[in-house]
């Protein structure tokens, strides 16, 4: 039982799912090179943003032959822009084990109005992606957000699929292995596992997806900011960094430092690397806690980045009160910051373990939790 409170403290408290802390070693003073005050579409500009792509493509390890581009509102505006300009063609596979896959449910079947099969599974569990039918379009998140729970791999996905995969990857992209191959669209968000700002969405096609694009035509008006295509023809410049709209030049620069980040400690192996460490602290800390257990019920399917946690105790009567009280006396201590469970999961703790999070900041921050546990146990 901890009744006092601990001696070490984490250097940096900042453990919210999105957005995420900066990497370990950011500064300001590191945007300095940032084209304020210049257009999006002056060559300094084009060059910031083609270097981004660029960047992307490299840490990533995305196939030559896929397209990247930046696209407005952050991982929903890109996975909104994939189903809106993709969908429909065929009927879809729509799978939800989390709030946001929920969310692209309700946009295809209530929006969208596709004829669609839905797939679903309680929290902290996950659908048999063997069970789908690839001759659909399958829309899908890799990594639940929200719950904590993420794709193990690509493997049931076949390589002979007549429809799409559409992957919402904004909390598993660089710290997690994902198989291009599989994938036919991919959408993440900067304020995730880069640490990066908010408000910008990264969308990744296949051949196979731009194939789509260029000879199917949706039977819903498309709004300029979802468009993709001109004359039936991908519209090429959005994948050099001519953006739809206009971006943020300062978010960018601050992107381009954290993808630089990301290349000197070894690309995305050095990024696995730390989340898996990150979360691995987590899960050894509740393997040796009757108290505490990971939302995740399969440990194979356990998120590396967005890490949610169950308290067990038989005293707790009321749990969704329980973990507020403990997430506050948490941040009043300025020991943990932000990491309340999303609103519409189960009551808990989410702890995000990405790349720019130092594992000494975990370490130093699992005996205050403890701490935590036992004074509102004592309350």
């Amino acid at each position: 039982m901890v009744t006092t409170k601990p001696a070490a403290r984490p250097d940096n408290p900042r453990f919210s799912s999105g957005p995420c802390a900066k990497p370990p070693v950011w500064k300001l003073d590191a945007l300095s090179d940032a084209p304020l005050g210049r257009s999006h579409r002056a060559a300094v500009g084009k060059a910031k943003l083609a270097e981004a792509i660029d960047l992307t493509r490299e840490v990533l390890g995305v196939p030559a032959d896929y397209r990247i581009g930046i696209v407005p509102a952050s991982d929903t505006g890109a996975f909104e822009m994939a189903m809106w300009s993709l969908l429909g063609e065929r009927p879809a596979q729509m799978v939800a084990w989390e709030s946001f896959g929920a969310g692209w449910v309700t946009d295809v079947v209530k929006q969208l109005k596709i004829e669609a099969t839905t797939h679903t599974a309680e929290y902290g569990e996950i659908v048999d992606m063997a069970a789908l039918n690839y001759d659909n379009d399958v829309c899908f998140t890799w990594n639940g957000t929200t719950s904590g729970v993420r794709v193990v791999s690509g493997d049931v996905i076949p390589a002979d699929r007549a429809g799409l995969t559409l992957c919402d990857a904004t909390s598993a992209a660089f710290a997690q292995d994902l198989p291009w191959d599989k994938l036919d669209v991919t959408t993440f968000s900067w304020q995730k596992v880069m640490g990066g700002e908010a408000a910008h969405g990264m969308l990744i096609l296949s051949p196979r997806a731009v194939e789509r694009l260029e000879s199917y035509t949706p039977a819903w008006p498309l709004p300029k900011i979802f468009r993709l295509t001109k004359g039936g023809k991908l519209i090429e410049g959005i994948f050099r960094g001519e953006t739809i709209n206009t971006p943020s030049m300062l978010a960018v620069e601050d992107y381009l430092v954290a993808l630089k980040w990301g290349r000197s400690i070894g690309g995305l192996d050095g990024l696995m690397h730390r989340a898996n460490a990150n979360a691995r602290a987590i899960w050894n800390f509740c393997a040796d806690k009757p108290w505490i257990a990971n939302l995740a019920v399969d440990p194979a399917t356990r998120s590396n980045t967005s890490v949610c946690l169950k308290f067990t105790d038989d005293r707790i009567t009321d749990g969704a009160a329980f973990a507020k009280a403990v997430a506050k006396r948490l941040e009043a201590e300025g020991i943990a910051l932000d990491i309340g469970a999303y609103r519409d999961a189960p009551a808990g703790l989410r702890i995000w373990c990405g790349a720019t999070v130092e594992t000494s900041d975990i370490e130093a921050m699992l005996p205050w939790l403890e701490w935590a546990f036992e004074a509102e146990i004592n309350a």
